[in-house]
């Protein structure tokens, strides 16, 4: 989504207490940077901060991190969260600013996450751009370094090409889908379905949204 730049957002975001100016200085540490040792739930692409902000705040038992590559995106997101928080910062949510083609920098091994979000990312139809998909087995491979044995990848989009290559991708990068249903609206497979901004609009369009959840297979070890 091409969002015009907030002149106010990098001083906003500077200023925030839960905005992380340069989360490569936390890698392998991320728990430290909670007041609370608990789960920790990632969402990639976090756009204007609607989906985070409310689940972060029906959850208050995990910790969750919201990652956009966009300042603007990312002040949009800390006003929207600041809105539903009140008063009160949230101290079980972090705003990052990451490209997440490099996530590596930010996370390793010692980042144990349980689970990862990816709603509505960019579908890049043409062939030549497959690899820049957040769902793509390039992405996958990385996000496999910090996310538990057993944990999950939770994606919505409405894009049928898409999906169904995410379905090849997340196979061939040894997850295990779990659940997946072809119109979410009337299929809800998730516990708590958030609608994101997006989701409101084809919904409004009558597009059906495609959803499933993968889960991380342990990986064999080779003696």
């Amino acid at each position: 989504m091409r969002i015009r730049r907030k002149k106010w957002a990098k001083e906003e975001l500077d200023n925030s207490k839960f905005y992380i100016d340069k989360p490569e200085m936390y890698k392998g540490i991320w728990a430290s940077k909670f007041s609370e040792s608990q789960q920790i739930h990632i969402e990639l692409g976090c756009g204007k901060g609607i989906f985070i902000s409310k689940l972060a705040f029906k959850n208050q038992n995990i910790n969750y991190i919201a990652i956009d590559m966009i300042e603007a995106m990312l002040g949009l997101s800390k006003r929207n969260i600041e809105i539903v928080y009140g008063d009160k910062d949230p101290d079980n949510l972090l705003l990052i600013r990451v490209n997440i083609e490099q996530i590596s920098n930010v996370f390793d091994r010692e980042d144990i996450v349980d689970r990862i979000y990816i709603n509505f990312c960019n579908p890049w139809p043409k062939g030549q751009h497959h690899k820049r998909r957040l769902t793509h087995t390039r992405q996958l491979e990385q996000y496999k370094t910090f996310l538990r044995d057993g944990g999950e990848i939770y994606i919505k989009t409405d894009d049928d090409e898409l999906f169904e290559s995410s379905l090849i991708y997340l196979d061939n990068s040894g997850f295990e889908i779990t659940k997946k249903t072809y119109d979410l609206n009337n299929d809800n497979i998730f516990i708590q379905n958030i609608r994101t901004e997006h989701e409101e609009m084809f919904l409004k369009d009558g597009t059906k949204i495609k959803a499933l959840i993968a889960t991380k297979k342990a990986e064999i070890k080779k003696f």
